[in-house]
């Protein structure tokens, strides 16, 4: 993927505006998250507080003192807080193979607070053109598929970054640099598209910190760029923010058969298909990620109603502006250890040696992904189920 630049004197990119040429943010001007709506939050709701109950709080001491910080420390002022000297390496939460008996606890009790030390943006070319260096890793959910637990070990609470007003600079800078996009492609037909929440889920982040407020603020302004994440959580605080058609939330949907077996303490399917005009008229593209596709007995018949209901439900809005990433799933052999000890049901679906091939991904680690003729006849028989009960989908990819 080409850079839109020419080189200066410096031998630096020279960038077509300058940083200073675009509207910053509220974040950018005030040094502050934009202001929170009168009246009560759904972060501050009973369901907010099943899934996000924090009774320990492990922190770098430079993430602790930040401004960001010390926003996250008031709003959980009963937890006990921990010093560490790093985010990546806490002894009794990485490495502790003891934690699988409290996997989904630690996930509501437990936060990490730490600094994003390197700061990368690199290409991806499929949902997004770029993938952003993200506010938070980990989750409060427990997605039996999700890949990020195999990387932290054991254990998988949410870390947060609070430098996020570094994070924001990296991307402007790269949003100019790269100046306006020379020519549309499947992610997008004008603007550059960055994935902010590849290790985490934004709408979950969102219920802790103004980390993703930040961030959809500072996109709404940079004409040339858009912001997107996927989700399975459905939150109501989002439709608070103005993100101007500039963020891109993709609602990750799958028959609820499935989702109540993997997607472990996520919104309900149908509530993130009903939530998707609210997040439309609140300024919001809402795409869909149909994901993961998990090939059992049933599954043509499971997600043939789901496209049927989703027909019949979403407003022509949504549809008019719609668009598909159909992603089947992928599995390695160290996340199926680890979920044979804490939700070996899952495994009995994701764990198919009869149908899957081992295939070494982008980053060189080895998964296990569907055959690749299993996998060739699923998409094909997905795109057909599209055609017939939903045609307004478009399917920007499938993979």
């Amino acid at each position: 993927m080409g850079e839109h630049h020419t080189r200066g004197p410096d031998d630096q990119p020279e960038t077509l505006f300058s940083l200073e040429e675009l509207k910053p943010g509220r974040a950018h001007q005030a040094g502050k998250s934009p202001e929170p709506p009168a009246g009560p939050l759904f972060r501050d709701s009973p369901a907010a507080r099943r899934l996000l109950s924090v009774r320990e709080i492990h922190a770098e001491p430079a993430a602790a003192a930040s401004p960001r910080g010390r926003q996250i420390l008031a709003r959980f002022p009963d937890a006990r807080v921990i010093e560490v000297d790093s985010h990546w390496r806490i002894p009794e939460l990485h490495g502790n193979a003891g934690n699988l008996e409290r996997w989904v606890r630690i996930k509501s009790d437990v936060l990490v607070l730490g600094e994003k030390k390197t700061l990368t943006t690199r290409p991806n070319g499929r949902s997004a053109d770029w993938i952003a260096p993200g506010p938070a890793n980990g989750c409060a959910m427990a997605c039996a598929y999700c890949y990020v637990p195999r990387r932290k070990g054991y254990a998988n609470p949410i870390t947060v970054y609070t430098n996020i007003e570094k994070i924001i600079s990296h991307l402007g800078r790269h949003v100019t640099r790269h100046g306006t996009k020379p020519e549309g492609n499947q992610c997008d037909p004008s603007a550059w598209v960055y994935d902010i929440g590849e290790n985490s889920d934004c709408a979950v982040d969102a219920l802790i910190s103004a980390n993703v407020a930040d961030l959809v603020d500072a996109f709404s302004y940079w004409p040339t760029a858009k912001a997107s994440f996927a989700t399975k959580y459905v939150n109501p605080d989002l439709l608070h923010l103005n993100p101007r058609g500039r963020t891109r939330v993709r609602f990750s949907v799958m028959p609820s058969h499935d989702s109540r077996l993997l997607d472990i303490r996520t919104s309900p399917v149908h509530e993130r298909i009903a939530a998707a005009g609210d997040f439309l008229e609140a300024g919001y593209e809402v795409p869909f990620n149909l994901s993961p596709v998990v090939l059992r007995h049933g599954w043509e018949t499971d997600w043939k109603l789901l496209l049927q209901n989703m027909d019949d439900v979403l407003p022509s809005a949504v549809k008019d502006q719609a668009a598909a990433e159909v992603i089947m799933l992928t599995h390695n052999r160290d996340l199926h250890e680890l979920n044979l000890a804490w939700h070996p049901k899952a495994e009995a679906a994701l764990w198919r040696p009869d149908l899957q091939q081992a295939k070494r991904s982008q980053n060189g680690s080895w998964k296990v992904r569907y055959r690749n003729a299993e996998k060739a006849k699923t998409v094909n028989t997905l795109r057909r189920m599209i055609a017939e009960n939903a045609p307004w989908l478009r399917v920007r990819y499938a993979f």
